[in-house]
């Protein structure tokens, strides 16, 4: 099942257990606006190339909508179409004032030099620049772009609205980016894996977990993991898959592939097949890193307690209920904490980043880390009360949480069926 119909899908079950009015069902699954943009540069060589931009801006009820723009060469509308979803519910949950967007070009960032990527970050923003705004669209880094694409977006679009940090997040703190920003979503990660853990009567000390993902969320997760006394066991990358069933070196792993641009090679532990490390016999499992990598196929040889969705859409949900995923899983007694709260620390803190851009007034590091235990906190247990009330799952109960909300707002705001 593709991301856009796997998305749709939770969707229309928290709908139903809500109750909500059918109208008002399909009014809030239409994206708001869609863009297509074309986007031609001269490159290096003098010839010219052009490239396909999108942006999906889902539902702004609840404040500007806010989502990342990614640069990869499989950005497709129904990817952004389910992703800008995705952070309505998202920002919901987190119960930060944001809707939902989701935003990227297909092009594949590695074959670009820096001042291709640059000439054609200006030209993408230069056609989308009167829709996104302060209070209106608020464009963050994701997969393919970070904290330098975001400065380009500000200072084009600064050209025709005067310096204005706030239109985007996840920018170097330089130019009013955020302290804690880079750490976000791994932090997150943690906060919330600390909460579930907790209604269990356990911590994370003690636990071994295995990161699929050795990126930005994978690599922050497993250093702040560590840190608070969990034992990393096995970890991937696109390179490859290291194990040491007494605990990985996390700061070491990281300089090796920092050095090395990949986990492939280091000595810390044995190399496994990356294929197996989902299987791999631990507490926790946290992937973070591409969708649909949980399975009908694998499910059924998952022998972790709880698996953490750091990455968007992990899990996949079978079209066939016979053989729904999740449904295995469940029988099984694993615990999903659902990716809309699980990952949510990186829009929540670009939250704080956008308050602290319209305040002119920057926090220290210590202060965001804070906010950002109480926001998942919180929204771990406003899910929790949410899978009382309609005697459901996680993921469920984060989905009715955050369609709950967004309806709520909509009426409010005068919608009339």
């Amino acid at each position: 099942m593709n991301a856009l119909a796997a998305t749709s899908r939770n969707f229309k079950q928290a709908a139903k257990l809500l109750a909500l009015d059918s109208k008002l069902e399909k009014s809030l699954l239409i994206p708001f606006r869609e863009i297509k943009v074309e986007c031609t540069i001269p490159k290096d060589d003098g010839t010219l190339a052009s490239y396909v931009g999108f942006r999906v801006q889902h539902d702004n009820a609840r404040g500007p909508m806010k989502g990342g723009i990614r640069y990869h060469h499989e950005v497709d509308p129904d990817e952004v179409n389910a992703l800008a979803q995705l952070m309505t519910w998202k920002t919901a949950v987190a119960n930060i004032p944001y809707g939902g967007a989701k935003g990227g070009i297909g092009c594949s960032p590695g074959e670009l030099s820096i001042s291709e990527l640059e000439r054609l970050t200006r030209v993408f923003t230069q056609k989308i620049h009167d829709l996104i705004g302060i209070h209106t669209d608020v464009p963050a880094p994701d997969m393919g772009t970070n904290s330098q694409t975001m400065a380009w977006i500000l200072d084009e679009y600064s050209k025709f609205h005067g310096y204005s940090p706030a239109v985007v997040t996840g920018k170097p703190v330089d130019l009013g980016g955020s302290l804690g920003r880079d750490a976000a979503t791994g932090r997150g990660v943690l906060f919330a894996t600390e909460a579930l853990l907790a209604e269990h009567g356990k911590g994370i000390a003690g636990q071994r977990f295995v990161i699929q993902g050795f990126g930005n969320v994978g690599s922050w997760a497993a250093q702040l993991i560590t840190e608070a006394g969990g034992k990393v066991i096995a970890i991937s990358d696109v390179t490859g898959a290291v194990k040491n069933v007494n605990g990985l070196d996390i700061a070491q792993l990281v300089k090796h592939s920092a050095q090395n641009r990949g986990i492939k090679g280091f000595n810390g532990g044995d190399a496994i097949d990356p294929n197996s490390l989902l299987t791999e016999e631990c507490d926790v499992l946290v992937p973070a890193a591409l969708g649909g990598v949980i399975n009908k196929d694998n499910a059924n040889d998952i022998k972790a307690k709880y698996i953490i969705e750091a990455a968007n859409h992990p899990t996949d949900p079978e079209a066939d209920e016979a053989s729904h995923t999740w449904t295995i899983l469940s029988k099984k007694g694993v615990l999903i904490l659902p990716d809309i709260l699980a990952n949510s620390g990186g829009v929540t803190v670009s939250y704080f980043e956008w308050v602290q851009n319209i305040q002119g007034f920057m926090w220290d590091e210590e202060k965001v880390n804070a906010e950002l235990r109480t926001y998942m906190t919180r929204a771990f247990g406003d899910v929790k009360q949410m899978c009382r009330s309609h005697n459901c799952d996680l993921r469920m109960g984060a989905f009715t949480l955050g369609v709950n909300r967004v309806a709520r707002a909509t009426v409010l705001r005068g919608w009339e069926a």
